[in-house]
């Protein structure tokens, strides 16, 4: 018998607020990604040198290939070889002491990672099944949707890995919590 998405709302909902909750610990009281990023030499100079020129909010790589034939060309190499060479996003100053939208954005993931979870697991197990098959398969799915994922960020853009353990390492965290709320809240 199929374990609709509705009758799991409760894990669903619980993960989420578990997960919103530890993440926030995280990242507010015990600095554990306070490494991730570092400071730019002379930041001062470097944003007095980009302000003029009012770049707006997005996602940048420079220098830039506009088409793949930018690749081979003798101007595009000496850029890179003059450097530096960068992928960056520019943020609108105001988002940055605004949080309330990527606060509610993380909420909502969190939900949909529940819902991935609930779905998976209403279709492979059923009701009654054991909290540690619960575990292991709701556990899966949310560390495949937390943290599966991010290693591309260090392997294509050069994140450094650090960082992106640190962030894969939240998602077995956010996974663990997600299985414990599902394991707990089966149906019988």
């Amino acid at each position: 018998m199929v374990i609709s998405i509705v009758s799991l709302w409760l894990p669903i909902v619980l993960a989420a607020v578990m997960v919103f909750i530890v993440s926030s610990l995280f990242h507010t009281v015990l600095n554990w990604h306070k490494n991730d990023f570092t400071r730019i030499p002379d930041e001062d100079g470097v944003l007095g040198a980009l302000a003029p020129m009012n770049i707006p909010p997005g996602d940048y790589v420079v220098p830039y290939m506009a088409t793949k034939d930018d690749w081979s060309s003798d101007e595009f190499k000496a850029k890179v070889e003059r450097g530096p060479v960068m992928f960056t996003t520019v943020l609108d100053g105001k988002a940055v002491f605004s949080m309330g939208p990527q606060l509610t954005q993380w909420f909502a993931y969190c939900l949909l990672v529940g819902v991935f979870a609930a779905y998976l697991g209403g279709r492979m197990l059923p009701a009654g099944a054991e909290y540690l098959e619960v575990f292991r398969l709701t556990g899966t799915v949310a560390f495949a949707c937390y943290a599966m994922a991010l290693p591309q960020h260090s392997i294509w853009y050069h994140r450094n890995w650090p960082a992106t353990l640190r962030s894969m390492t939240d998602g077995l965290v956010y996974a663990l919590l997600t299985a414990g709320a599902f394991g707990w809240l089966w149906p019988a």
